[in-house]
């Protein structure tokens, strides 16, 4: 049984969804994205915070990535972001009884070497990867690093996702199933896309794991909302907006609030 299995577990078991919050390793520093991250799990005195956190890998050349992560993500490497820091943050976070998972796309992975990125993130306390480029039928090596490291694998679905390819990737993954609420690069928009309730129904029939919407969400009116039909809402930009604003008390805030969003359902 994973890591994230036990998380969605316990979620259910509260008759609710899991938050998950997404910020890039090293932004703005390596030191202050672990401050960050430990703000978007304990949320405030009353109010919990995320169940997971998605910890990205600042890359040069983002697909999906909006202004917002990819200028975070510019900061990070500005300030000298190296894909080894990456483990100290996952450490650092696992260390704390948090549940980290890490986004990254192919070419970082390709670029350290599957097997030993698979080995190094489990060492560290990843329980698994999300990897928004990478499709499960050009997979074979990152499908065999995971299986032999006890990684999860996420991949990604989208509106626009055949029944097929649904299928396909239901089967190749693991831990949860990141859906794309909308078609387009990440941020926070004032309504959730209209077409995640409808992907997360058509994936549903081809999987039991747990579905997360991403995408969109940008307060708990919205995370309530997503969190009537998927099993975990995920949120990234707005809790970049928040820290550039309000630091470390300002991630904590929306994480209390975006917490208190997906509990009222």
């Amino acid at each position: 049984m994973s890591g994230l299995h036990e998380v969605f577990a316990a979620c259910r078991d509260e008759n609710r969804a899991a938050l998950i919050g997404y910020l890039p390793a090293g932004y703005p520093t390596v030191d202050g994205s672990k401050e960050l991250l430990a703000a978007m799990l304990s949320g405030t005195a009353d109010r919990p915070g995320c169940d997971i956190v998605e910890i990205g890998i600042p890359f040069s050349d983002p697909v999906i990535d909006g202004p917002t992560i990819q200028a975070a993500s510019d900061t990070a490497l500005r300030n000298g972001f190296r894909v080894r820091d990456l483990f100290g943050v996952v450490s650092a976070v696992a260390g704390s009884g948090g549940h980290p998972v890490v986004m990254t796309y192919w070419n970082p992975v390709h670029q350290y070497g599957p097997d030993r990125f698979a080995r190094d993130l489990k060492a560290a306390g990843g329980l698994g990867v999300i990897t928004p480029d990478l499709v499960p039928d050009e997979a074979e090596d990152w499908i065999a690093a995971t299986d032999a490291h006890g990684l999860d694998r996420i991949f990604l679905v989208a509106p626009s996702s055949t029944e097929q390819r649904l299928a396909m990737t239901a089967k190749a993954s693991s831990g949860f199933i990141y859906a794309t609420s909308v078609m387009g690069v990440t941020g926070a928009r004032e309504t959730v896309g209209d077409k995640a309730e409808e992907l997360v129904r058509r994936t549903r029939v081809h999987t039991d794991l747990p579905i997360g919407v991403g995408l969109g969400v940008r307060s708990g009116e919205q995370a309530a909302e997503v969190a009537g039909f998927a099993d975990a809402v995920i949120v990234g930009s707005a809790f970049i907006g928040r820290a550039e604003r309000d630091g470390a008390d300002g991630v904590r805030e929306i994480a209390a609030e975006l917490g208190e969003g997906v509990r009222s359902r």
